[in-house]
């Protein structure tokens, strides 16, 4: 049942899920990284009891950027029309062509946002965690998603109903401009990511990849085996399996049972191709530009 919890200050109705049924009308887990599903999701709500702290604040931490960065009020009322969800890997958040029904403010984890081709298969081009939002063609009135959006780390999220977010949207015109500057960050992440793909070898694309990742989830492990990381990188798992063999012959990294782990990050930032250093250069003038 949902119950009553205090987010910073707010009273906000959360759902802290312990388990997701794999039921046509919820959202699936898949079995294995090469098939992702391709029809429309939903949460199912399971809930259980919300502790609190004895700060009064929930036990869960608000560490969503977009929203701390917030006056607020405006926090709060996003707060108070939001969910707390719990996210499993694999989790899908939207899918291509179906109607939006949630948007995700990312807590913890990493989500993916894969672009879709006719045949089944997809690629990889953006990454969101706790500095991002999912359910950007919301911000334009539109109400389908012509990308598949999957958490490919688990972690959470605060749901809020679309049609909520439309309607705070429209009264607090800041939270509209954190959005949209969300979505100009996700579409220079498209973009460099295409260039990436086509003229660097695979070995610099890991290299960016893995440092993008640690960025979001503060964390030098990232759970994921090379079969998925092929998925998300658009290339053949032998590929994979011999860039990753490269970097930890160099002592950048370790793989051991589907967890690569960065052991060097300085020595990986100067393996790795151009793109990173672009696009984290292009983000700092961003901000520095909004401040």
């Amino acid at each position: 049942m949902d119950v009553n919890g205090v987010y910073g200050g707010t009273a906000c109705r959360w759902v802290a899920s312990v388990r997701f049924s794999c039921k046509p009308d919820s959202i699936r887990l898949q079995k294995g990284a090469a098939e992702l599903p391709n029809h429309k999701t939903d949460f199912p709500r399971n809930s259980a009891a919300a502790r609190t702290g004895s700060d009064g604040h929930g036990s869960q931490q608000l560490k969503n950027q977009i929203l701390l960065s917030l006056p607020r009020p405006i926090r709060n009322a996003v707060l108070s029309k939001s969910v707390f969800v719990e996210l499993p890997i694999h989790s899908v958040l939207n899918e291509v062509g179906a109607p939006i029904q949630n948007a995700y403010f990312i807590n913890t984890g990493l989500a993916s946002i894969l672009n879709v081709l006719q045949n089944g298969k997809s690629v990889e081009v953006g990454l969101t965690g706790k500095e991002g939002f999912v359910g950007v063609p919301l911000i334009a009135g539109f109400k389908t998603s012509p990308t598949r959006v999957i958490m490919q780390i688990a972690g959470s999220a605060l749901s809020i109903a679309a049609k909520d977010i439309k309607a705070i949207l429209r009264d607090y015109p800041a939270l509209d401009r954190s959005l949209q500057r969300c979505s100009q960050e996700l579409a220079l992440q498209a973009a460099q990511t295409a260039a990436c793909n086509r003229v660097h070898e695979i070995d610099q694309r890991l290299a960016r990849w893995l440092l993008m990742s640690q960025d979001r989830i503060g964390n030098e492990v990232v759970p994921l085996t090379q079969e998925f990381l092929a998925h998300m990188l658009g290339t053949r798992r032998a590929s994979v399996t011999v860039a990753a063999g490269m970097l930890q012959k160099a002592g950048l990294i370790s793989y051991v049972r589907g967890q690569l782990k960065i052991e060097d990050r300085g020595r990986l930032e100067n393996s790795v191709c151009e793109c990173y250093g672009a696009l984290k250069k292009q983000m700092g003038v961003w901000k520095s530009e909004s401040d």
